[in-house]
């Protein structure tokens, strides 16, 4: 009988995703396999994230060797340990740095998708700054034994924003970005719906000119291509200083930056990207951690990828003893190696156990099946490096649902009958494919 213990949410997302050859948003421990090294590194990352320190990793695979799998297992982790985390995938219209708003465009797609523990889903920044100042009229309440309508609570709670603005005010500009969540605060003791949302629209990058931001708030920058990375950075101490353990960029689709055709654009995003890793490794970001998904063509390429652009690959190259083969997670990137055949088998089993539950039937397919199943995918796609979880998956979950809506289907006539030659003395029919595997 199908012991696993998962909600009925959690099951559509994982069925619904899986199928679609997408990486669900939830659920994703019950399907996990392997990478547990990788994961590990990414860990201690976050400790030092959350003492203030930060990061910078750069996460590469094949297509559909699990990168994007990877990044929201640690989004995941991230919310548990209470980050606030924003991810994003780039394409032609987001970039690092452009001239037609792509870099703004990605900072207003990382904003749009910031979250919380509370709020796993996006558009966190309203209740981020909600909390902080309820936080603030709760601790002032305790302190001075303040009633909620006492004269006095509002402006003590405006020396404790100030406080944490003022810190922000000599870095790069932290002037204006203290000054707008100083608009926020006003907008909300007021109760002054409209200067509220113009603060949070100038936070998100929503402000079309400067000239519209100082006649609403009174300040005369915007947030734009040049300087949202300076915003990032600001947000991170930000979050830090409210109690959180500091900000978690992920940002996924590097090979747009591979793609982009014109030399000196693509060297401009690169150039932006060797300022956030310089950022983050030599001190001068806090609280701040940056992951970013691509494929080993995107850094490795010596004619356009991050290897063509010298400062870059002298920083990433690993040294000399870590490209013996020998995985070295404490580096600037992880690379993925493929799942193993053991790993994507173990990963089976918990697909139909959850398909099962899912459906509410009882699982039959045989562990001898799904030995079966892999070598014909393994023999269909020809090398075992073609072998990637995603295609797995998808032609897997498509038996699942055939299986279950044809009852009169066999596996058999579906994948096709083990062709294995008799058994020799001694030898199990298992023997060969996963000679090792132990469940």
């Amino acid at each position: 009988m199908n012991m696993l213990r998962i909600p009925k949410r959690m099951t559509t997302a994982l069925v619904n995703s899986l199928t679609a050859g997408v990486v669900p948003r939830i659920g994703l421990e019950h399907i996990a396999v392997g990478r547990r090294p990788e994961v590990e590194a990414i860990l201690k990352d976050m400790d030092n994230i959350a003492e203030g320190g930060a990061a910078f990793k750069l996460i590469t695979g094949k297509f559909g060797s699990g990168k994007s799998f990877l990044l929201q297992i640690i989004r995941n982790y991230a919310m548990d340990r209470d980050f606030v985390v924003a991810d994003g995938d780039l394409s032609p219209e987001r970039r690092l740095v452009g001239t037609k708003g792509q870099g703004l465009a990605t900072y207003r797609e990382l904003m749009s998708h910031m979250s919380t523990k509370t709020r796993p889903d996006g558009g966190a920044l309203e209740m981020i700054l909600q909390k902080w100042i309820f936080g603030l009229q709760q601790a002032v309440m305790q302190t001075h034994g303040y009633a909620p309508d006492h004269p006095g609570l509002g402006e003590e709670v405006e020396q404790r924003i100030y406080a944490v603005t003022s810190e922000m005010r000599g870095l790069v500009h932290g002037f204006d970005f203290a000054k707008v969540l100083a608009s926020y605060w006003n907008g909300h003791k007021l109760d002054n719906d409209e200067l509220k949302q113009a603060s949070l629209r100038w936070l998100r990058g929503e402000f079309p000119t400067r000239t519209e931001a100082r006649k609403e708030l009174g300040v005369g920058v915007i947030i734009d291509d040049d300087n949202w990375y300076d915003y990032m950075k600001l947000w991170a101490e930000f979050t830090a200083a409210i109690g959180y353990s500091g900000l978690l960029l992920f940002i996924d689709e590097g090979v747009n930056l591979y793609k982009i055709t014109n030399s000196i654009s693509r060297q401009s995003n690169y150039e932006k990207l060797l300022t956030m890793f310089n950022d983050t490794m030599q001190g001068k970001a806090e609280s701040l951690g940056i992951f970013i998904g691509g494929t080993p063509q995107f850094v490795e390429d010596g004619r356009r990828g991050l290897f063509s652009y010298e400062a870059l690959r002298s920083r990433l190259v690993a040294g000399r003893y870590g490209s013996s083969g020998m995985n070295n997670y404490t580096g600037p990137i992880i690379s993925l190696d493929m799942l193993s055949h053991e790993e994507i088998l173990v990963l089976l089993q918990k697909l139909r156990d959850i398909h099962a539950l899912h459906y509410g039937y009882e699982a039959q397919l045989t562990q001898e099946q799904l030995v079966h199943f892999m070598e014909e995918a393994v023999g269909r796609l020809g090398a075992d490096e073609l072998l990637t979880p995603r295609e797995v998956v998808r032609d897997f979950m498509d038996l699942l649902h055939t299986l279950r809506q044809h009852p009169e289907a066999t596996f058999g006539q579906l994948v096709g009958e083990r062709t294995a030659k008799p058994a020799e003395a001694g030898q199990t029919e298992l023997d060969g494919f996963l000679a090792e595997f132990e469940l």
